[in-house]
């Protein structure tokens, strides 16, 4: 991980002037410093750190400050403004349900939740055929823990094991971070449950020219050769979608024969797909892409385009495994996310976001790609699916992680207006707002050449 600081400090800057960018001010703009010591003195620091911009509005693929800047987003803030920033359609659902007034109905019924819910489910397609709603995505991976293990007991399992991923992300409560395969985020727990196991991720530079099953045959093999039996002792796999940090899809293979394997094993096949739902990846949901039929998807971010809303969605015979107020929460489905989420879902199918997002897609990963060949001694890899992606920087001459960098050209983009995601890794993410024009789109992917040209000639 990169301990590189953004700068507070005002840096004059050459003015930019476009149709999707602005920026008129030395940036930080005057006052950032003085703002974030403020928030600094009330506010925990784990929630410090990012790029050093002051957020006044933001619309459509567009972030302001109060003096006027104006940045391309191709952040999305992190995979939540599928259908654009402060999206007219998805803000004015919301506000007709405030005007009733109704904001909370705790477990008591609103036509919005028994609407919300019927559209969700259809959006999910079969097999799917219900769906519980919480407000935050780790909740939704806990639940989908909660339910498999709630099978293993109906299937008689001996033990209640779940078998997850090395690298990927499932959230920051207890069971969320046990799934999780970064050890150093979990040494708060102090023990780990010894039924979540983890095996590796089929990284291209880790399959050393083993196929994708082959690779997964031999993870599996490592696990059984530690005494545990996949009829057994498992009740399902949790997989990441993708590995968050980098964008990194799994070979289609080794999914494929995860598939098998449950079905073999009467396992549970469960998604996180907070990331990559909604459209992100050109699909409806990115598991599709590994051409699989899931059990449980844990939705999240994209889903109701900026309110607290996640979800768990799954097969009636699953999804009722727990009894009348055995799985509940405060927040759930209330009234205005519900609305919220139904807008979300009726953008999409609007705008097309589903095929528009793919034929972007094309136009994305063509140019990203284009940048890995300008820049081969410094990128490695373009990973990613439709309006989603990730650059991969290498040291020069060598195939070691070049961690410093990334964060320099980061803070370079912000100061020519464009705003990326800061992995503090080896990696620079992409996912601008789905409903970004295709000028836009190439005008970010221009500023981004300029930035990172910019920083290797300096």
């Amino acid at each position: 991980m990169s301990n590189y600081k953004f700068s507070r400090m005002p840096i004059n800057v050459p003015k930019v002037n476009t149709k999707n960018r602005f920026i008129n001010t030395a940036i930080p703009a005057p006052g950032t410093d003085e703002s974030i010591r403020k928030l600094e003195q009330f506010e925990s620091r784990s929630m410090q750190g990012q790029i050093p911009i002051i957020w006044d509005k933001a619309e459509d693929f567009n972030i302001y400050d109060k003096h006027g800047n104006k940045w391309i987003d191709f952040t999305s803030t992190i995979f939540v403004s599928n259908t654009g920033h402060g999206n007219k359609n998805v803000c004015n659902a919301v506000k007709k349900v405030l005007e009733k007034p109704l904001i909370h109905s705790y477990a008591y019924v609103t036509e919005e939740r028994i609407q919300y819910h019927k559209k969700l489910v259809e959006f999910a397609g079969p097999p799917f055929e219900k769906a519980f709603l919480l407000s935050a995505g780790t909740e939704a991976t806990e639940a989908a823990l909660k339910l498999m293990r709630m099978n293993g007991q109906k299937n008689k399992k001996r033990k209640l094991g779940i078998i997850c991923i090395d690298g990927n992300w499932h959230g920051r409560t207890l069971g969320a971070q046990m799934m999780s395969g970064n050890p150093s985020q979990k040494e708060w727990i102090g023990y780990h449950d010894l039924n979540i196991h983890h095996i590796p991720f089929p990284y291209p530079w880790a399959l050393n020219g083993k196929t994708g099953t082959e690779f997964l045959e031999m993870g599996l093999n490592n696990l059984q050769k530690s005494g545990v039996d996949l009829e057994n002792d498992i009740c399902g796999f949790m997989l990441e979608t993708f590995q968050g940090w980098g964008a990194v899809f799994y070979p289609k293979e080794f999914v494929k024969a995860i598939e098998t394997i449950c079905k073999k094993n009467n396992l549970l096949l469960s998604f996180d797909e907070m990331q990559s739902g909604f459209a992100r990846t050109g699909k409806k949901f990115g598991y599709e892409h590994y051409e699989v039929q899931a059990d449980l998807l844990c939705c999240g971010k994209g889903i109701a385009s900026g309110f607290p809303l996640s979800a768990v969605i799954g097969t009636a015979e699953i999804m009722d495994l727990p009894e009348v107020g055995n799985m509940s929460s405060t927040h759930s489905a209330n009234p205005f996310v519900c609305a919220a989420g139904m807008a979300t879902l009726e953008e999409i199918d609007r705008l097309n976001l589903v095929n528009e997002t793919n034929r972007k897609g094309l136009i994305f990963h063509q140019k990203l790609n284009e940048l890995k060949l300008k820049y081969s001694e410094n990128i490695s890899f373009v990973f990613g699916q439709g309006l989603l992606a990730a650059l991969i920087f290498k040291l020069p001459n060598t195939n070691d992680p070049e961690t410093h960098l990334p964060s320099i050209i980061s803070e370079k983009a912000m100061q020519k207006g464009l705003l990326v995601v800061h992995t503090g890794r080896e990696s620079i993410k992409l996912a601008p707002p789905l409903t970004i024009s295709d000028e836009a789109l190439v005008e970010g992917i221009n500023v981004l050449d300029e930035s990172i040209s910019e920083v290797l000639n300096n």
